[in-house]
């Protein structure tokens, strides 16, 4: 059962609209994550999904509509709203010259987690992820798949009750990319955290609780991969979204 209908959203977007001069890379988009949902959002390179995430987690502001985080609307409780978040940018943000331990403890004294209580969340996050062994090693050693896992475990030391990853996975072998996948689905599950997963891979989407198309700025398609096959009654996924893109790219 998903902890969506037993819980309030995690993430709720409404009318959210950004423009850059005569271009609105963001158009009235208009969607929701639930407790302990994972929902991919998918789309082409340039569709506006990482300008919402930007926008989410604060760093532009919406021209219109809002968002609301775990109930807090981040445009007037922007500290109080962004508390409840966690981001894993697609451009990675280690200091490589650091050691896994000194990053992680970082980011709890960024959020004021008392030592003791920092401690015994480092712990169990790098135990949580198999890095136990590469605590004092600095993250300019370690591959790229294990670098993104450092970045996830360091996400989730402020416990977020929404969990968002933008491209996460772009660059690193597919390995690493698969088990990534697979971790923070089964957090879903584990600690009803909302997760919002921007891809362009199809492949990413496949398991999703919904799968949310975004083009051109625009929402495109909201629903479970099961409905997303049955828009065309297409073979797979790939064909689906291609579809969808292709159908979009000429009604805009």
């Amino acid at each position: 059962m998903s902890f969506a209908s037993l819980f309030p959203a995690s993430l709720e977007i409404n009318n959210l609209s950004k423009s850059f001069g005569a271009r609105r890379a963001v158009d009235g988009v208009r969607f929701s994550v639930g407790t302990g949902e994972f929902v991919a959002l998918l789309g082409p390179n340039g569709a506006g999904k990482s300008t919402l995430f930007q926008m989410l987690s604060g760093l532009f502001s919406a021209d219109a509509g809002y968002a609301n985080i775990a109930g807090i609307d981040i445009g007037t409780a922007p500290i109080l709203a962004l508390a409840k978040l966690a981001i894993v940018f697609q451009q990675p943000a280690l200091d490589l010259d650091l050691s896994v331990a000194a990053n992680m403890q970082f980011q709890t004294d960024l959020h004021g987690i008392p030592r003791p209580q920092a401690q015994v969340r480092i712990a169990h996050w790098l135990a949580r992820f198999g890095l136990t062994d590469r605590t004092n090693d600095a993250c300019r050693l370690l591959s790229g798949g294990t670098r993104r896992k450092v970045e996830l475990a360091r996400a989730l030391l402020s416990a977020p009750e929404l969990l968002l990853m933008d491209e996460a996975t772009v660059g690193i072998d597919p390995a690493s990319r698969a088990s990534i996948l697979a971790d923070v689905k089964a957090l879903c599950h584990e600690r009803g955290m909302g997760v919002l997963w921007a891809t362009h891979l199809v492949d990413e989407a496949e398991n999703a609780d919904r799968i949310v198309v975004m083009v051109a700025g625009k929402v495109r398609f909201d629903g479970s991969p099961q409905e997303l096959l049955k828009t065309g009654k297409h073979a797979n996924l790939t064909a689906a979204f291609l579809e969808l893109t292709r159908t979009a790219g000429e009604k805009a």
